[in-house]
């Protein structure tokens, strides 16, 4: 009988099949590599030109913080759960990276790795991980190039030697009951759905797929979002609960970097420094490095020894990619704006945001009016958007005007009565978003920007019918979706639906959280809403209609947004729609504040030089009730 022949790709050329059987069982019974992952990155990974600022070996001592998150992945570790909760510009995604190009090279098995969508997950395959595997040797060996006819290589299935990775987004429930494995990497995790397709929360269904194995390791990554619902708290508080401790450069006491301990010189943030909390020691910028290579992780609570839980902000970012004095001027930027004021905390300090749990008082939102000219725009209106709401017998039109920082003043409010499925209404629509306003400042005419109108309801097909050829102007058809983890306004639309029409899935909650935090604010500024003394006590009822309650859903706690008994929410809903139309604006490119800028090229006209930016209205609102969202990082 003939030696059956086959080609293997190693030093020994062809070989028959019982050495390549042999070679199989011998490295089958090979234990796990003793190397750790920190040590297989300084040692094999390389950084691409097209997904670094630094190309070139990668380096853990740039980010030694970095050294013991990675080796807890590692096989010699007993760690089975990795919680990485943290700032932006920390090297969260990197470190992933480096895990899974361990996997591949040195540890193989069945890897999940799971982004927030589908679309983030093909993004993550294509900018992220082929710019890893195509620049660093060790990996390009072992995964080729992707191939559309190819199963076992496409864009989100990796095939290696005794592995393979699959890339899945946590909005599809298919992708996450795909198969059992070993490895599991779950990227931004607050950045889930609460439910996907009706079978509850996606982390969990990830999790299920890590039952069967013994020799599990799991990697949970995010930053933070609201507290009492951040699936990356939970998870962190769940942990041993470690912090990245560092010595000061002139009294070598440890201590761990904290916002409170950044000062700058007056009026000039840029310059920010650190102050020694034991020594009070000004220390500049420059001197971080150091810092970061003598620091050590501290665990300050007693876990299991399974779950190791690594908490970081900003703060510590290497010198050269976010400085002191970065967050110190965006922090500048942005605490007078809650919604803003939030991204920071979650993004620079990895904390979670807690919100505000009062709802707004519509009645006493009477009390903040003002008088606005009846002719013409506020003089710091840049561009102008609209919301468009169908009722059955009648659309609601609400026209916002939006200046520097989204700080915007209700222009008008407008009901149109009509039958929806007739033409006349629509015509009336039409006739109102053509309108031109006349400005208060010596400029052309402005008309709306952009429109959203919402689909739902029973006059879908009208709504398609007039959006459909109003493209170039910028009328969009939207649908709302309720829930944690969905974007304001998407990457692109969907034609999936009745009216074959480019429809955008927008986040109303989000959006809610958006208006509701500034109906609070009590000063004029960045996101701050102008009300002229036109709109009456509906209005306002309407506005803050709806309110945040809690409720478990298949064991976890969800937010979810509830109308009053009696009320009406229409008001609310098209202030949601003008505000959704500015980001859908936002995502064409649009830049509002140097649209604001530019307004200051005209002068005002006479008589108008005290608009409505200026209250003439005294703020009588109780100041219980009207009290400014306060914390600890808005007294600076």
């Amino acid at each position: 009988m003939k030696t059956l022949r086959v080609k293997y790709s190693d030093a020994d050329g062809i070989v028959d099949v019982a050495t390549v059987f042999k070679r199989a069982f011998k490295n089958g019974l090979r234990p796990e590599p003793m190397i750790k992952v920190s040590q297989w990155a300084d040692k094999y990974r390389k950084l691409s030109s097209t997904a670094s600022s630094g190309p070139g070996d990668w380096r853990t001592n740039r980010t030694p913080y970095l050294r013991e998150i990675m080796d807890c992945l590692s096989p010699s570790s007993a760690v089975e759960r990795v919680v990485f909760m943290a700032g932006s510009q920390l090297g969260k995604t990197e470190s992933g990276l480096n895990w899974l190009g361990f996997i591949a090279h040195y540890s193989p098995g069945p890897v999940l790795m799971v982004q927030p969508t589908v679309e983030l997950a093909k993004m993550y395959s294509k900018q992220r991980l082929a710019p890893m595997i195509n620049s660093s040797p060790a990996l390009r060996g072992l995964i080729s190039e992707p191939r559309s006819r190819d199963s076992g290589n496409t864009i989100f299935v990796k095939e290696f030697p005794g592995g393979i990775l699959r890339m899945v987004g946590a909005n599809s429930a298919a992708g996450l009951a795909a198969m059992p494995v070993r490895f599991l990497f779950l990227d931004e995790v607050d950045r889930y759905p609460g439910d996907v397709d009706g079978e509850g929360d996606p982390l969990g269904l990830a999790l299920q797929r890590t039952a069967n194995f013994s020799n599990k390791k799991i990697l949970i990554v995010s930053t933070p979002t609201i507290r009492g619902f951040s699936r990356i708290e939970s998870a962190f508080n769940e942990s041993d609960k470690r912090r990245y401790y560092v010595p000061c450069p002139e009294c070598s006491k440890e201590q761990v970097l904290v916002w409170s301990q950044i000062k700058w010189p007056e009026k000039d943030r840029a310059k920010a420094y650190y102050v020694c909390i034991h020594c009070e020691a000004k220390i500049q910028e420059h001197r971080k490095g150091w810092m970061l290579e003598n620091g050590r992780w501290i665990a300050e609570a007693t876990g299991s020894g399974l779950v190791a839980g690594f908490h970081l902000s900003s703060l510590y970012s290497p010198l050269g990619w976010v400085s002191w004095g970065q967050i110190a001027v965006e922090h500048g930027q942005a605490y007078r704006d809650p919604v803003r004021l939030k991204v920071w905390v979650n993004t620079k300090l990895g904390e979670s945001w807690v919100e505000d749990s009062e709802s707004v008082d519509g009645d006493a939102l009477m009390g903040m009016r003002e008088f606005f000219s009846k002719t013409h725009l506020p003089p710091m209106v840049a561009l102008l958007t609209a919301g468009v709401d169908v009722q059955g017998d009648r659309l609601e039109v609400g026209i916002y005007g939006w200046g520097r920082d989204e700080e915007c003043w209700s222009i008008d409010y407008r009901i149109l009565i009509g039958d929806p499925s007739g033409s006349a209404v629509w015509q009336d629509l039409d006739n109102l978003l053509k309108t031109t306003f006349q400005h208060s400042r010596i400029m052309p005419d402005m008309k709306i920007s952009a429109v959203c109108i919402d689909t739902g309801g029973h006059h879908t097909l009208k709504v398609s019918g007039f959006v459909r050829n109003r493209q170039e102007r910028k009328i969009w058809g939207i649908k709302g979706k309720g829930g944690q983890g969905y974007p304001v306004w998407p990457k692109k639309p969907t034609k999936n639906n009745v009216g074959k029409i480019p429809l955008y899935v927008i986040g109303v909650d989000a959006l809610k959280e958006a208006i509701y935090s500034r109906l609070k604010m009590r000063e004029p500024g960045p996101g701050f809403m102008h009300f002229p003394m036109e709109r009456d006590a509906e209005f306002f009822k309407q506005l803050t209609s709806e309110s945040v309650a809690q409720r478990f859903h298949k064991g976890r706690s969800v937010r979810v947004w509830k109308i009053m008994d009696g009320v009406r929410n229409e008001v609310l809903d098209v202030t949601v729609y003008s505000m959704a139309a500015l980001h859908g604006l936002y995502a064409l490119g649009m830049r509002l504040n140097v649209s604001a800028g530019l307004l200051l090229e005209y002068p005002v006209r006479k008589g108008l030089e005290i608009g409505s930016d200026v209250p003439v209205v005294e703020r009588t609102t109780p100041r219980k009730k009207r009290q400014a969202t306060k914390s600890k990082w808005m007294n600076r």
